[in-house]
């Protein structure tokens, strides 16, 4: 079976420096919940522009879903993204400006092949499931503007929007940094079940060790990036 993401003789570094990221062969498969741990600084987030196709390797192939987007432009790929892809970030990177329903449908306003997966083309509808499956049932959640929500409520909805549209591959940046243990708990079982009914692969990222006992495997960058072993 093709992987969800299968990185191979994949080699990064930023101008006038020594390689950050040399990795030999990385693959996760479909379905698989995958727990990436490195400390700060070690390569995590560039790691992740690579494979989300923001960023363009030095040398190597990233495949994603059967598609290896190394040769694509970054037009192509940017929509390649937009259609297969689901990114919840760090500081969640919400529209301050629109509400809680409007951040949730934006990747579908974007990309047409992910609104054409929403049942029966009821993107609101979508929305609202998604915000109740992740524990935002409440009537005016919805309604409100997410500079009024706390963090916790920001990332669930961050959580919502990445889903919406059922793309293959969810990719997590530290979403969970900002969180206490039990809320941090809580939102990876949510964000789990809803990745098993869609059938959605996931790749979290985190430097916080004790969150890998949730996960179908752990993987230490230390142990694929061969460039930390130059370093070291």
């Amino acid at each position: 079976m093709t992987a969800a993401i299968h990185a191979r003789e994949l080699t990064y570094a930023w101008p006038n420096k020594p390689a950050l990221l040399d990795v030999r062969d990385f693959r996760i498969e479909r379905g698989e919940r995958v727990f990436l741990r490195g400390p700060s600084g070690s390569g995590k987030s560039t790691l992740l522009g690579l494979l989300g196709g923001v960023l363009e390797p030095d040398s190597g192939h990233i495949e994603l879903a059967g598609t290896d987007i190394t040769p694509l432009s970054a037009s192509a790929r940017d929509r390649f993204r937009g259609d297969h892809l689901g990114f919840i970030f760090q500081m969640f990177n919400l529209i301050p400006y629109l509400g809680v329903l409007d951040n949730v449908v934006l990747p579908a306003r974007f990309s047409a092949a992910r609104a054409a997966r929403v049942p029966n083309g009821d993107l609101e509808g979508e929305a609202r499931r998604l915000l109740d499956a992740l524990g935002l049932g409440a009537r005016d959640i919805a309604s409100r503007p997410v500079t009024e929500l706390s963090i916790g409520q920001q990332q669930r909805v961050a959580a919502a929007r990445a889903l919406l549209g059922k793309p293959e591959i969810i990719i997590a940046d530290e979403p969970t940094s900002s969180l206490d243990a039990d809320a941090r708990t809580d939102f990876l079982n949510l964000l789990m079940r809803e990745c098993g009914t869609q059938g959605a692969t996931l790749l979290f990222v985190s430097h916080d060790l004790a969150l890998g006992g949730l996960f179908d495997r752990t993987v230490q960058l230390a142990q694929i990036n061969r460039a930390l072993e130059v370093a070291a």
